[in-house]
């Protein structure tokens, strides 16, 4: 695959997926048409050897895997589906001074400033009673430019540039209208009915983000970087799907998106939950198996890494600060942040020296604190040797990230072609 054709699915990707469940949704489509065979939670499993299978929890973790007839040493990869962003709340409506405001949350530790002054639409899942008295679930994503957040004008806050702070209850309410006879439940049921589905009997409840409505794009004089919302972790989704779909089903090989990993991973569809470990379970009912298994495959991490910042590269160790489309970065933390260690990286670098892909190392100033993964926690429940790695990122936690043109591609090349 070039990178060119690499790219552009990247960007489309990006575009299709505001929210982990429609992530979920186009990454299972991808596997359904690359011939993966859906499996369900509630049901028997009756598996295959020398099938591809895929199986969600939730519509926002997506677990799909090879299951060879011989070899059992798994090359897994895992990222997460969610990113910071601001949720809405059950009862978002403020109607004051004119204005309707939604009341929102923020998911995650997002970077609040940059959402002001931009175009935001919604979109997520509705859970709602049908006519013939029937719970049902759908996504909806408006698109449409609906809400923005204005900034206060500086005549009016003389600290704008100095030391400007933001209260997350009272500063970030997206304007909708000045229609105050404005209804949320109307809203829904409008956004049901253009759907196909105006067969409402009830709305229950919804889980809805707003998301930047402009699309991923090329930015660069020679397009040199890739500019877009929820890069943080959906390039490594993007990634790991591609790779788990471009190898012959004899290759070993198990793909995990999981959500909430932005807010612990503790939850039923979060890497701190059940979700990995049943599934492999299952794959291996016998327990000396499944042992083999787990103690003879490794896991790879995959989120995004900090690059080193042209305007603050005060904030990074100097001899270990990443550059942007100079490869993947390795990431290392002596206190287990990440959960990379000398027989995992050794793994990783034996692979990537052998097609010829670069490779960086990242570790926080000591001075400093750096985010954890799914790495350490997946490492712990299932007890799995693991790598964290990265694609170099700056503006990480923002509305808009930036990350490179080259290094997606470079991780995907190396992962297809990883000997474990």
């Amino acid at each position: 695959m070039n990178k060119e054709d690499f790219n552009e699915g990247l960007l489309g990707f990006l575009d299709a997926s505001p929210t982990p469940f429609h992530a979920t949704r186009n990454m299972s489509a991808m596997f359904s048409n690359a011939g993966f065979i859906e499996l369900y939670e509630i049901d028997k499993w009756e598996l295959e050897a020398g099938k591809k299978y895929f199986v969600t929890r939730n519509d926002s973790s997506v677990i799909a895997f090879s299951y060879p007839k011989e070899a059992k040493n798994y090359v897994m990869v895992g990222a997460h589906t969610d990113s910071p962003n601001l949720k809405l709340k059950p009862n978002p409506i403020i109607k004051e001074h004119g204005i309707v405001k939604f009341g929102v949350e923020p998911y995650g530790g997002l970077l609040l400033t940059p959402w002001f002054d931009r175009s935001l639409s919604l979109a997520g899942r509705i859970s709602y009673l049908d006519m013939q008295d029937e719970l049902q679930d759908i996504l909806i994503d408006v698109q449409k430019s609906i809400a923005t957040i204005p900034s206060l004008a500086i005549h009016l806050d003389d600290k704008a540039n100095k030391d400007k702070t933001v209260n997350k209850q009272t500063d970030i309410s997206p304007i909708l209208t000045t229609d105050e006879e404005f209804e949320f439940d109307t809203f829904l049921r409008w956004q049901l009915d253009r759907l196909g589905h105006p067969d409402i009997k009830e709305i229950y409840a919804s889980e809805l983000s707003f998301y930047d409505t402009q699309k991923a794009s090329y930015i660069g004089l020679h397009d040199d970087f890739i500019a877009s919302a929820r890069l943080d972790n959906l390039l490594s989704c993007y990634v790991g799907m591609l790779s788990i779909c471009s190898v012959d089903s004899h290759k070993p090989i198990l793909f995990i998106a999981s959500d909430h990993e932005e807010v612990g991973s503790d939850s039923t569809s979060g890497a701190g939950g059940s979700f990995l470990e049943s599934t492999l379970s299952r794959m291996f009912s016998d327990k000396d198996e499944y042992m083999k298994m787990v103690r003879s495959s490794i896991m790879i991490s995959a989120d995004n890494a900090h690059a080193i910042h042209p305007n603050f590269s005060s904030k990074h160790d100097s001899k270990h600060a990443p550059y942007i489309n100079k490869g993947v970065v390795i990431k290392v933390n002596a206190n287990q942040r990440y959960a990379s260690n000398s027989t995992t990286i050794s793994k990783f670098m034996n692979s990537a020296k052998a097609i010829n892909e670069p490779l960086q190392q990242f570790v926080t100033r000591s001075d400093m604190g750096c985010g954890s993964t799914i790495g350490p926690i997946t490492a712990t429940r299932i007890g799995v040797e693991t790598i964290d790695v990265g694609l170099p990122t700056l503006g990480m936690h923002s509305i808009r990230e930036l990350a490179g043109s080259d290094d997606a591609l470079s991780l995907y090349k190396i992962l297809v072609a990883f000997k474990n």
